[in-house]
């Protein structure tokens, strides 16, 4: 199976894009409609056609600012509101001034975004100050509607290769990545003059409730190889302290979607019924809100649908059970749950690095340029806040836009030889032993201990011990992992890639010396927020092969905020009044 062949081929192109989820796609549509003359390449490890994590559909845009409904500014004050003062406004002002357009672009690709009986489109309130959800009813179309595209304007895109590292020459310049084929582990060297890294969340950091690897909440095949592989190349990383978790379905690890079902009347309460936050929008604050609950002796908590019309439940169902995900419908089946006529148990998830859902990610400015000259990064592993699957897509189009014009005017930067044969030591290594541990039971380890020492609150000892765990780990990994074929020697290297995550989640919790984001970020020692300190970026990256944290200051704002702003988000509890 999948046998282990020598080989080593380079490419050269003018824009390299790696990851063909969401944000890559649309970077390399992008970038070949700037520079139609340009060689553009579409790296995927698996296939483009159906990979990323709206490779079945997606439900909705949760962050459209369409309008008529909300300004580029407001959204911009409810963003920056919503991740705690910690933004720098440009790129988020940036995305919510071109994000209509890239709407009414996929519209015209056959993505059909729910408009009203006046044609426009029909824009649900869930945030909890603007109104920006827009529901898809076949959003099962996305990828194959992408696919076209890139297909009309000849995108070069190679399948089943991993990027495994970034090169970079010798003046700090990105001069292209090091990838492996995912089926006979034949190495690629891709020369580029700008990189453009797409690769998502790591959404396979922390071990779900059932102890099944892929169980996750986030697309498993998202295990932070881009975040790995920006710190590698000494880019900037920004608030990973900043965890991303999400309220599901108990024993399903999928969205529970009070979002979606939050516009038809349903809502998130506790075991006695009562209605206990305002608003159902992801945030931190939100998180620990529905954390408190869970402890107080008031849960589990539940979605509650069954007071609704049997009409409109099944307008519900036909998203959720259709769309965003069609095991869904299967679970509550099998386990005998009618909205109808029962509220759906709710709990936690694991955590995970997303900007999408929270802040965490490369560092980058509001043309997608990380730190690293010539590098880029979009969609859920770059820090632009709650950006979601419409900040992929317009995040992605102003990366492949730029990316393509700075290509035009540069050479290839050379790179030095011997980076390439010290990276296909490191990835083979594992596959010249006979016996040793094989990767999955390296990954089980790396994330239950994620869970033990990681998860919020956050405990300084509990993190201390969690670093020592994932320095054991690290040894064994590098000393004993075997390698018998070139598909665990993929899940090998994502196995590493969750290794660096959460050494780089531990490091950056001890750094930042507050509690801030609610839940996301819960220090016990350190409770309250503190703003005087800490109102900045926290930034870590590699230095002389070292970890390393510093602050950064956050940017001035472009759209002010009211001191009596600021705490919007933080009181999102459902007071009890006499």
């Amino acid at each position: 199976m999948d046998e282990i062949k020598s080989g080593l081929t380079e490419v050269v192109c003018d824009v390299l894009v790696i990851g063909g989820g969401t944000a890559g796609p649309m970077a390399a549509y992008k970038a070949k409609r700037h520079s139609p003359g340009a060689r553009v390449v579409l790296l995927e490890k698996a296939n483009v056609k159906r990979s990323g994590a709206i490779a079945m559909g997606m439900d909705g845009l949760n962050n459209a600012v369409v309008p008529g409904y909300a300004t580029p500014e407001q959204y911009t004050k409810e963003i920056t509101i919503a991740n705690d003062g910690i933004c720098d406004q440009a790129p988020v002002y940036k995305y919510a001034s071109r994000c209509f357009k890239i709407i009414q672009e996929l519209d015209g690709f056959g993505i059909k975004f729910q408009k009203n009986e006046n044609g426009d489109f029909d824009v649900k309130k869930v945030h909890h100050l603007g109104s920006y959800v827009l529901p898809m009813p076949n959003g099962d179309t996305v990828k194959k509607a992408l696919y076209r595209q890139l297909r009309r304007e000849k995108v070069l895109i190679s399948n089943r290769y991993m990027a495994t590292r970034l090169l970079t020459g010798r003046d700090g310049q990105i001069a292209g990545a090091i990838a492996v084929n995912t089926r006979n582990a034949e190495f690629l060297v891709l020369r580029a003059k700008t990189v453009i890294l797409c690769a998502g969340a790591a959404g396979r950091l922390g071990l779900p409730q059932s102890g099944y690897l892929w169980g996750t909440y986030e697309n498993a095949t998202n295990s932070g190889d881009g975040y790995a592989m920006a710190y590698h190349a000494g880019a900037a990383l920004a608030n990973l302290e900043c965890y991303q978790i999400n309220p599901l379905i108990k024993d399903y690890n999928g969205p529970a979607c009070a979002y979606v079902a939050g516009p038809f009347g349903a809502y998130t309460t506790n075991s006695e019924g009562n209605r206990f936050i305002e608003c159902d929008y992801w945030s931190g604050q939100m998180m620990q809100e529905f954390y408190s609950e869970l402890q107080s002796g008031k849960g589990p908590v539940f979605l509650k649908l069954n007071h609704l019309h049997s009409d409109t439940i099944g307008k519900i169902e036909a998203v959720l059970h259709q769309v965003e995900r069609p095991s869904r419908g299967r679970f509550h089946e099998n386990r005998g749950t009618n909205y109808r006529e029962r509220m759906i148990e709710m709990h936690i998830s694991e955590i995970g690095f997303c900007s999408g859902h929270s802040a965490s990610g490369v560092y980058v400015d509001e043309f997608a340029r990380t730190t690293v000259s010539g590098l880029y990064a979009a969609g859920d592993m770059a820090s632009v806040p709650h950006n979601y699957m419409l900040g992929a897509f317009t995040n992605g189009a102003v990366a492949g836009e730029h990316a393509a014009e700075v290509a035009v005017n540069i050479d290839l930067a050379d790179y030095n030889a011997a980076d390439v044969v010290r990276e296909q030591q490191r990835v083979l290594a594992a596959t010249r032993r006979e016996d040793g541990i094989p990767p999955n039971q390296l990954e089980y380890k790396t994330r239950r201990f994620v869970n033990d020492y990681l998860q919020p609150p956050k405990v300084t000892a509990k993190m201390k011990l969690g670093q020592a765990r994932f320095a054991e780990i690290r040894e064994d990994m590098e000393s004993a992992m075997v390698v018998r074929d070139a598909h665990e020697l993929m899940r090998s290297l994502e196995a590493a890639s969750i290794l660096d995550c959460a050494e780089m989640a531990a490091f950056a919790s001890l750094f930042r010396t507050e509690s801030r984001w609610g839940l996301y970020h819960h220090r016990v020692e350190y409770p309250e927020k503190n703003d005087d300190d800490w109102l900045c970026h926290s930034i870590l990256r590699k230095r002389d092969g070292r970890m390393i944290a510093e602050k950064r200051p956050v940017a001035p704002y472009i759209v002010p905020i009211d001191e009596s702003e600021r705490s919007a988000y933080d009181s999102q509890r459902i007071r009890q009044h006499a």
